[in-house]
């Protein structure tokens, strides 16, 4: 049996009718999967928080300005944010990393590429050779949290106006209008969201990203922290460390990392489903499917967050002594479909 077949084999013989707890098994036997261990443990765990700022808030595209980036950062570095207070409970450390801020935050682990992407809606937001600074940054720090000991990380993100910025990646790479692909982020109205449209169209005809090449399409319509989420994807994949989806920013640029290399497809795990109208979308091309539908849109990792205690309790069954065979009873097995 391959690590896969053992997980289930062991999943199989827990005293309970077959594959009862659902996808919370297919969760565990996915990790396992990673690990390469049928022993699945995920006793230390963090979450990194991409942080990035946007040159096309310029455009009207946000409810709040981009000062709001920074303080949100601030309080994930001093412990006080929402994702914090969420992941505290099931005891997962978390990181602010500082993709590209208009200005530092002390306490945030430095990765900046510049002082904010440039305004989309005009030119390129980034060159591609920052793209490509922003991936190799986030592989290194899934090879760091690695060799810390870390066994799970959860991606999360923040950078005001970085919606419109995920609404672009996913138009090209679904090959779909904006008109489909976006939403009204943190709240916006009518007419922000139609502001928020006509940004999309105009750095798309200025910028015409090649859709059959993600890195392109990342520096010409992309934000620093979604191509830093984007290279942790990939650490997950060359680390083999499962890397946990939180929204629809996460799932794109998880989605760009499965066009980068589809090997890193295995390695992503699924947390919520994102009421921003692009996620139905990324999930079906990933292959995947989100076990929380409570329609969040937060951000900064907090659906991926919410997650975990579900592992928890899955491995505490998964590794707990409730069997078939300290019953002594007979296990339970696949029946044939009744014609």
């Amino acid at each position: 049996m391959n690590v896969r077949q053992q997980a289930q084999w062991r999943w199989d013989h827990v005293a309970k009718p077959l594959h009862s707890l659902g996808r919370l098994e297919d969760m565990i036997v996915r990790i396992a999967g990673v690990q390469q261990t049928a022993d699945v443990r995920i006793d230390r765990r963090c979450a990194l928080v991409f942080c990035g700022d946007h040159g096309v808030v310029a455009e009207g595209v946000s409810q709040s300005g981009s000062e709001v980036t920074a303080l949100v950062a601030k309080s994930i570095a001093e412990g006080t944010a929402n994702i914090n207070l969420m992941a505290g409970v099931s005891g997962t450390e978390v990181y602010a990393v500082d993709m590209g801020m208009l200005r530092p935050v002390p306490g945030t682990i430095d990765r900046r590429v510049a002082c904010g992407t440039q305004n989309m809606a005009l030119g390129p937001a980034m060159t591609r050779a920052q793209a490509e600074q922003a991936l190799q940054a986030g592989v290194d720090l899934v090879g760091g949290l690695k060799a810390e000991g870390f066994q799970l990380i959860a991606t999360g993100e923040m950078g005001i106006g970085n919606t419109t910025a995920s609404a672009s990646l996913a138009c090209v790479l679904l090959g779909c209008p904006p008109e489909e692909m976006t939403g009204r982020g943190a709240g916006l109205s009518d007419a922000g969201l139609e502001r928020k449209r006509s940004a999309i169209s105009r750095a798309l005809a200025v910028n015409q990203p090649d859709a059959d090449d993600p890195v392109d399409v990342l520096a010409k319509v992309g934000g620093f922290e979604i191509a830093g989420m984007a290279g942790a994807f990939l650490g997950g994949m060359k680390h083999r460390v499962p890397i946990v989806i939180d929204g629809v920013i996460s799932a794109v640029a998880a989605l760009i990392a499965a066009r980068i290399n589809p090997e890193a497809k295995p390695f992503m795990l699924p947390s919520h489903m994102s009421r921003e109208p692009a996620m139905t979308r990324i999930m079906d091309e990933l292959g995947l499917s989100p076990i929380l539908h409570a329609d969040m849109a937060l951000g900064e990792g907090t659906g991926a967050a919410a997650v975990i205690p579900l592992l928890d309790m899955a491995l505490k069954v998964y590794h707990g002594p409730h069997t078939f065979d300290d019953l002594g009873m007979d296990a339970y097995m696949p029946q044939e479909e009744a014609t």
